[in-house]
């Protein structure tokens, strides 16, 4: 497994912790605009508020590492909402987390290029329970720019619960992924071990938690340390 995969930080909404996580060595950050979700943010802590962290953030191969991007994580929301808050709080990314449709988002990626004259990225989730459930994502090979394969629940993500890895070896996509599915601490050797050309990174949330959108500063720490090692 590489190295230098990227690292997700999702569920976030308390600024201090944002701060903190902010500073480590992880690749992004995810805000919930999802309000059935415990760890709903209404709004995410503005770009400038973490400035001053994640200058200090911590160095890597003699670099000080780039700021986390910001992802805002959607279910069924509505184009329109998801646009403002793409504006409002200054998202690099879009997930979407529930049953939007490939036009959904060839349209909303057309709405923001014509608002503000910038592409979007997008992240879109699958629930994997089987391989076959890998066919869903033909659909939008070409439309969303990484996809997200996660264990099903009920609560659309943040379970806890680990999936097979294995199934994801029937994927024979070419749009790269993120590996998630209540990813812990204990889990560096699983992640190392597990190998598919197509995995980019990883996603981590509730396994990390002090309380629901609270994450572990020294937990997260020790993890990115011995991930990268």
């Amino acid at each position: 497994m590489n190295r230098n995969l990227k690292i997700k930080v999702c569920g976030m909404r308390d600024a201090d912790n944002i701060r903190a996580v902010a500073a480590l060595d992880i690749d992004f950050l995810g805000f919930i605009f999802y309000p059935q979700s415990p760890r709903y943010a209404q709004k995410a802590v503005p770009e400038t508020e973490l400035m001053t962290n994640t200058a200090t953030a911590s160095r890597r191969n003699g670099m000080v590492m780039r700021k986390p991007q910001r992802v805002g994580v959607f279910v069924d929301e509505t184009p329109q909402a998801i646009i403002a808050h793409i504006h409002n709080d200054q998202l690099d990314y879009v997930q979407l987390h529930g049953h939007e449709l490939p036009e959904m988002i060839d349209h909303l990626k057309r709405a923001v290029i014509s608002d503000n004259h910038h592409s979007l990225k997008v992240i879109k989730a699958f629930s994997i329970s089987k391989p076959d459930d890998l066919l869903q994502t033909k659909a939008y090979e070409g439309v969303a720019d990484l996809f997200l394969f996660d264990t099903p629940t009920e609560s659309y993500g943040g379970s806890g619960k680990k999936f097979d890895w294995q199934m994801l070896q029937a994927y024979d996509g070419h749009t790269p992924f993120l590996l998630s599915g209540g990813i812990g601490p204990e889990d560096i050797d699983r992640i190392h071990k597990f190998e598919h050309p197509q995995c980019i990174g990883i996603d981590l949330n509730s396994r990390f938690e002090t309380v629901p959108g609270i994450k572990d500063v020294e937990a997260l720490r020790r993890f990115t340390e011995k991930l990268r090692a």
